[in-house]
């Protein structure tokens, strides 16, 4: 079922907190929530540090008026003393604001990258469907990251507003105009920053789009560079990466145009209105209107004034990006877990072995017996498997149900789809075979026997316990396609449904993988996709398939003898019927 965006106050299992899905803002304001009390004390700390940062022009002023006199020296000794002692609380506080303000950015790392691998294991074998693994990538490390740094404003970004109205209000008991200054003209610099910062949003967003696009299509051309050696297609391949390469790098030159202008004047503007202020006091002190210590604790006031000033530029800056990064996180969040899978899921499935039937093809499935699509079109068999699975929208019906009103999870408990995409993670054989469930040795051997797959064991220096790479890098395509095969087996599902399972092999291991596959099977609802007549003999059913739909039923040996196209198939178009076949026979153009 489709998780509900969370909203403050609900909670969701074990006391987790459910993101809030409605919008970047609330997303922010969900990761600030859920750890209120850290944040808090990081704004408390802040708040104190940048206020504490206005007292030592205060003290120093002080001492010039009233220790530079004759015989002051205990009122030099004590505001010097208080100078001293505000400077190692400020020591103090700067310390504990930064520990608790990492603590807070890792915080909300932790908690966005777990709903993203949340998010990944919810969708399973759907995630490739609808985002690339380059894509999930840059959410999981580049946004995530983005979004933890832009919570630094609920920390010295809160401390700011009170340091600019703790110096007005200084800078208000030394003289009203400087007062007004200030007040008028820090939000100036923040209304002259504005522009940037929104066009900030718009080239940020189209740069990370490009980028994890750009991600997704160089992991695809690793996973893909021992094919593309092989069709020559390496360099063209390369030659479109290093084009999206430079195009990504146009679009960051833009991206960096902004920025450049937004921090040249987090730096210059603060700068300048230091300058100012600073001019307009010394004028003041050289007409007698402010005395030389009130001169200094104004530039002071300036000079740490400038403090605020950059972090409210910096956290505009940080807000506008943040925002990008969070809608990119909340947009792969609200991804539904499969098709069909809005709200008001709630049938039950069938109790016991049903009928799986797929209206769109004609397909039917049916309990305890090993059935065969054969179709010139692999892609179209794929696609009745899709559906029988639940990862497409269909109106495929389980017994008397419709399997998209069934929640997901119920359906993946029952109903396997094996297909030669599934990921192989790195890790022990043992494990990659057996997943999150420790299996006993005896029932491993089996899936292993049924698969075809002990060779595989065998040539490993440590058994079950030989490391295999990430994708099964160091297998070959159709030892892959055995493991895969074999974990598929070992979980034994009440449907299997297999795409193309022999597809990899040789003639003799295929023989061998259709007569166990069956054996392994007997009484289990088990439906595979193969044009292969070694696998198709052993099959109780056999649906051949034109343009994805059933054109013809019956046995293996059945539809050789009364289906041309099925023959010309399955033979690989050597029979002795020619190729373009009677008026109205049903076969598919580009057979194999």
């Amino acid at each position: 079922m489709r998780e509900r965006p969370g909203r403050h106050g609900e909670r969701g299992d074990r006391g987790v907190r459910p993101p809030d899905l409605r919008g970047p803002l609330r997303y922010l304001r969900w990761l600030i929530v859920c750890q209120r009390r850290r944040v808090a004390a990081g704004s408390v700390l802040g708040s104190a540090w940048m206020v504490c940062l206005a007292l030592p022009p205060y003290l120093l002023s002080r001492a010039i008026d009233d220790g530079l006199r004759p015989g002051s020296w205990p009122a030099l000794g004590g505001w010097v003393a208080a100078l001293l002692g505000v400077g190692v609380l400020n020591a103090w506080l700067a310390i504990m604001r930064h520990r608790t303000m990492t603590r807070v950015r890792l915080d909300a790392v932790l908690r966005s990258v777990r709903a993203v691998v949340a998010q990944a294991t919810r969708l399973g074998g759907e995630l490739p469907r609808k985002v690339t693994a380059g894509e999930v990538v840059t959410i999981g490390f580049g946004d995530v990251a983005v979004i933890a740094n832009t919570l630094t404003i609920t920390g010295p970004g809160v401390g700011a507003v009170l340091a600019f109205v703790v110096v007005a209000g200084l800078l208000l008991a030394v003289d009203p105009l400087l007062a007004v200054v200030v007040l008028v003209g820090v939000p100036l610099l923040m209304v002259l920053v504005g522009p940037l910062l929104g066009r900030l949003q718009g080239v940020e967003a189209a740069y990370r789009e490009r980028q994890g696009l750009l991600a997704g299509r160089f992991e695809d051309m690793v996973g893909g560079l021992r094919v593309l050696n092989g069709i020559g297609g390496k360099e063209v391949y390369a030659e479109r990466f290093r084009r999206s390469s430079r195009e990504l790098c146009e679009e960051g030159y833009r991206v960096g145009a902004v920025t450049s202008w937004i921090r040249a004047l987090g730096v210059g503007l603060p700068t300048l209105f230091l300058g100012a202020v600073t001019w307009l006091a010394a004028r003041m002190a050289a007409e007698g209107t402010i005395s030389v210590g009130e001169l200094v604790a104004v530039y002071g006031y300036a000079a740490v004034l400038v403090v605020p000033v950059e972090f409210f530029i910096e956290g505009g800056y940080d807000l506008s990006r943040g925002l990008v990064a969070a809608r990119r996180v909340v947009r792969f969040l609200s991804l539904g877990p499969g098709a069909g899978s809005g709200d008001g899921i709630g049938a039950d499935p069938p109790a016991g072995p049903a009928v799986l039937r797929d209206p769109e093809s004609g397909v039917e499935v049916v309990p305890g017996r090993l059935t065969a699509l054969a179709g010139a079109r692999p892609g179209r068999s794929a696609a009745v498997v899709e559906r029988l699975g639940r990862f497409t929208d269909s109106a495929v019906t389980w017994g008397d149900v419709r399997l998209d009103e069934v929640d997901p999870a119920r359906v993946r408990s029952r109903i396997l789809v094996a297909d030669n995409d599934a990921e192989l993670f790195a890790g022990p054989l043992r494990e990659v075979l057996g997943g999150a469930r420790d299996r006993d040795a005896e029932a491993i051997e089996r899936a292993l026997y049924a698969a075809v797959a002990e060779d595989i064991v065998r040539g490993l220096p440590d058994g079950l316990d030989a490391p295999v790479d990430a994708r099964g890098g160091n297998l070959s395509g159709g030892q892959r396609q055995r493991i895969r095969l074999a974990r598929a087996l070992l979980a034994d599902p009440e449907v299997l449904l297999a795409v193309e399972p022999t597809s990899a092999v040789d003639a003799h291991t295929e023989a061998a993988v259709a007569d166990r596959l069956r054996a392994a099977r007997a009484g289990r609802t088990t439906l595979v996709t193969s044009t292969s007549p070694l696998v198709l003999d052993r099959a109780d059913t056999v649906h051949y398939l034109v343009e994805g739909r059933v054109a013809a039923t019956g046995s293996h040996h059945e539809l050789l003898e009364r289906e041309p196209g099925y023959r010309r198939l399955v033979s690989r178009g050597t029979d002795d019927d020619p190729v373009g076949g009677p008026p109205g026979a049903p076969y598919e153009e580009g057979v194999r």
